[in-house]
């Protein structure tokens, strides 16, 4: 066990601090600011001594400002990528440096600056517990990893984990996805891995190989282990420095061996000194004993095993782009605020409504229609919508299809006449609180309107042309057809060749 701990620490620090801190949990904000030279550097400082002796004497404001921004960090990378991450958590960092300054914000700043990161709850519960902190607490964070499941909204016994060894110290295990690949993979449990019996021997396997000493360091160094090495396809077992301990690493030799006494024909002359994995004890009654047949071509990736996921729900929505023409000469877009629960809670999006398959489409139109013309106090009927498009929008687990319309409403049509809706320009909406989908819309139409836009403007220079040429062929037949042609396209700006012009002129 000691070797294990030893192991996995060295493989955090092999390849120095920035590249550690800066792919691992919690540690976002010291890697941006190693190489600082604004005051944060000397703050950034103090959390190393913090992380590394877990010392009680640190400055309170330091401890209280590295809690917030492990919190944050953790909350931002649950279910995203650190590369994703970075930048949104730099730009949240900047705006809200303290919990006093992030529970002064509006959830529509929060829903703002969350906008493109998707899984929306996570900021409304980062605010909701910032307010908890300042208003409830006395800007006192919890101390202990049950205080932070109990007292902080959002945060769940992984986070609660993370946060509780990376940033006060506590000895607890931090067990995530990576570490549920590692653990099943090292002791090889091929029950079901979400199964309530697998998941607390996962978690009581991790608490007890945490070290007591760096429990932050060891956790992140076990991430960092099942994100670079041990990973989910084309795991690196001949670079991994619990080999050695790694039991599914040992079946994949025995497996092995096995084969090939097979081939060469002396299964029987010599037996394996090696025990197979499978040979528990408690064979067909072992909660953590695979459940299907070992894959040779899988090896080490048999483990861990998961259930089937069920397939995303199939929706189509129908939505309505309402366009009008700004004060300053830019479109500008009704959008409509979402309910304050359920998903993308809070958000703004097209007038939109969740199409049923027992109703037509056109009857789904007039419903929407009816909905937007409470919004704007004014009669918008179905005839005046244009097809515009469909747009494909994948959430973790609903496939959504946007079937999207446009219309674009004459001055006295297009005064708001309720709270919940606003008028945006294409340059504002970019920066509001909405949703990729929203972007995704938006981007349809600026395609199908501009291909519109070159087709009109193509169509009005080519009757300008035809105009013009028939007018001076008429007043001057003896006219050169090449000099018609020259000055009819300089013009009239069609664009069309003169040779083309010229042998189509002919007919004329």
């Amino acid at each position: 066990m000691t070797l294990l701990m030893l192991c996995c620490c060295a493989l955090s620090f092999s390849a120095g601090t920035t590249r550690r801190r800066g792919s691992c949990r919690g540690g976002l904000w010291l890697r941006q600011n190693q190489t600082s030279t604004s005051g944060h550097t000397e703050v950034g400082r103090c959390f190393l001594v913090f992380t590394f002796t877990a010392a009680d004497t640190i400055y309170l404001k330091f401890s209280l400002l590295f809690f917030l921004l492990v919190w944050v960090s953790e909350i931002m990378l649950q279910q995203t990528q650190v590369a994703t991450v970075i930048d949104y958590y730099n730009k949240w960092m900047k705006r809200w440096p303290t919990v006093q300054d992030l529970a002064a914000a509006t959830l529509e700043e929060v829903n703002q600056m969350w906008a493109g990161l998707g899984y929306y709850s996570r900021g409304k519960r980062l605010h909701e517990g910032a307010q908890k902190v300042v208003s409830e607490l006395r800007g006192q964070m919890p101390r202990t990893v049950n205080s932070l499941l109990k007292q902080l909204p959002g945060v769940g016994r992984y986070t609660a984990g993370a946060i509780g060894s990376i940033a006060l110290g506590q000895v607890t295990g931090a067990v995530d996805g990576n570490l549920i690949r590692v653990l099943c993979r090292l002791r090889a449990i091929g029950a079901d891995s979400t199964s309530p019996a697998v998941t607390e021997a996962l978690w009581s396997l991790a608490n007890t190989l945490v070290d007591p000493e760096r429990p932050g360091d060891f956790n992140q160094a076990m991430m960092e282990l099942g994100a670079r090495v041990c990973t989910p396809k084309g795991p690196l077992c001949s670079q991994c420095p619990v080999q050695s301990h790694c039991h599914s690493h040992r079946k994949v030799h025995v497996k092995q061996e096995a084969n090939s006494r097979k081939l060469l024909g002396k299964l029987d002359k010599k037996p394996s000194v090696l025990p197979d994995i499978e040979d528990c004890m408690n064979s067909g009654t072992c909660p953590l004993c695979p459940s299907e047949p070992w894959d040779d071509e899988l090896g080490v990736q048999n483990f861990p095993r998961k259930p089937a996921k069920k397939p995303p729900r199939v929706e189509r929505t129908l939505t309505c782009v309402v366009i009008r023409a700004g004060e300053e000469g830019e479109d500008e877009y009704l959008l409509t605020q979402r309910l304050n629960k359920g998903l993308l809670a809070g958000m703004w999006e097209f007038p939109s409504l969740l199409q049923e398959e027992k109703s037509s489409e056109m009857k789904q139109k007039k419903a929407l229609c009816a909905e937007i013309s409470k919004k704007l106090g004014t009669r918008l009927t179905d005839s005046l919508l244009q097809h515009v498009g469909e747009v494909v929008h994948i959430f973790s687990h609903i496939h959504q299809t946007y079937v999207v319309h446009s219309v674009r409403l004459k001055d006295g049509d297009s005064q708001t006449q309720t709270e919940n809706a606003q008028w945006l320009s294409k340059s504002a909406l970019q920066g509001a609180a909405v949703s990729t989908g929203v972007k995704k819309i938006v981007k349809l139409c600026d395609s199908v309107h501009g291909q519109k836009d070159e087709t009109t403007k193509a169509s009005t220079s080519e009757y300008l042309f035809l105009k013009m040429y028939l007018t001076l062929k008429m007043t001057v037949p003896t006219a050169d057809s090449a000099c018609i042609i020259h000055v009819c396209c300089s013009r009239s700006g069609w664009k069309k060749t003169k040779d083309r012009w010229r042998q189509e002129s002919s007919d004329l």
